[in-house]
């Protein structure tokens, strides 16, 4: 199946995939970031929106949200889900705005979809450019050198299309700038079982090299990644969440 085709055709599905995130805890951790480390404006984009279920919540408290993402299924739910945003196809290393932005913000681990070190240093340069004076860029990222390819997350749902059971878990080989994303889906309705697989190639950085792509452009404040406090980052600690300042 080719890069990105699953989200693409199970868009129907995605939110169902998603089902265990807590949406508001992660998009009110980001608002309490940007009153904290940011301009305080309220200009808001998300990049790799997808449905739109974090730029809702933005809107619901009272920021101006937009959201950016590859694929138009997807785009067309985030509409639905919210009419007052306006939503774009575009690639977000290689996105432009009429306007600049206060926040922008990157969640679901969605900027390793770079996919290449290059990619990725285009796209931190391109929210630079997008971003007001102080403006604040917010993401999650998880460290290569901390994965460990025997984990993965899982959890399962039921609606009146059938019984879910969605999977996902990072893959890195040990060396180079790539990693995967492994996904799978089993759908189970009455006798009739159906299973996707999907990886998506995705770039595969350190902190440390994260670091460094940022800082000529931002201060960097790399915390603990957990949504209902703001702490530094602890030793060791394989995901984080990214606060960066506009210079």
């Amino acid at each position: 199946m080719p890069v990105n085709a699953l989200y693409t055709d199970l868009s129907d599905y995605y939110d169902l995939m998603c089902a265990d995130i807590d949406y508001q805890a992660q998009s009110h951790a980001v608002q309490r970031l940007q009153q904290l480390f940011g301009n305080g404006g309220t200009r808001h984009l998300d990049l790799a929106c997808g449905t739109g279920p974090h730029v809702r919540h933005f809107l619901d408290a009272g920021f101006h949200s937009s959201g950016l993402d590859i694929n138009q299924p997807m785009l067309d739910k985030a509409a639905i889900r919210c009419p007052e945003a306006h939503f774009a196809v575009q690639d977000m290393c290689r996105f432009s705005l009429a306007e600049p932005v206060d926040l922008i913000t990157c969640f679901l681990y969605s900027l390793h979809y770079s996919a290449t070190t290059e990619r990725l240093a285009a796209c931190i340069a391109q929210v630079h450019r997008a971003l007001r004076p102080g403006g604040l860029f917010c993401f999650n990222a998880v460290d290569r050198t901390r994965i460990d390819n025997r984990l993965f997350a899982a959890h399962t749902v039921q609606n009146a299309a059938g019984h879910f059971t969605f999977s996902s878990g990072w893959h890195y080989s040990g060396a180079g700038e790539q990693q995967a994303l492994r996904l799978r889906i089993d759908k189970i309705a009455g006798d009739e079982t159906l299973t996707w697989h999907d990886e998506h190639p995705m770039v595969a950085v350190s902190f440390a090299e994260l670091q460094a792509l940022l800082e000529p452009q931002f201060d960097v404040h790399v915390l603990e990644h957990d949504y209902q406090k703001i702490l530094p980052i602890s030793q060791g600690a394989g995901n984080a969440l990214f606060a960066c300042v506009k210079r």
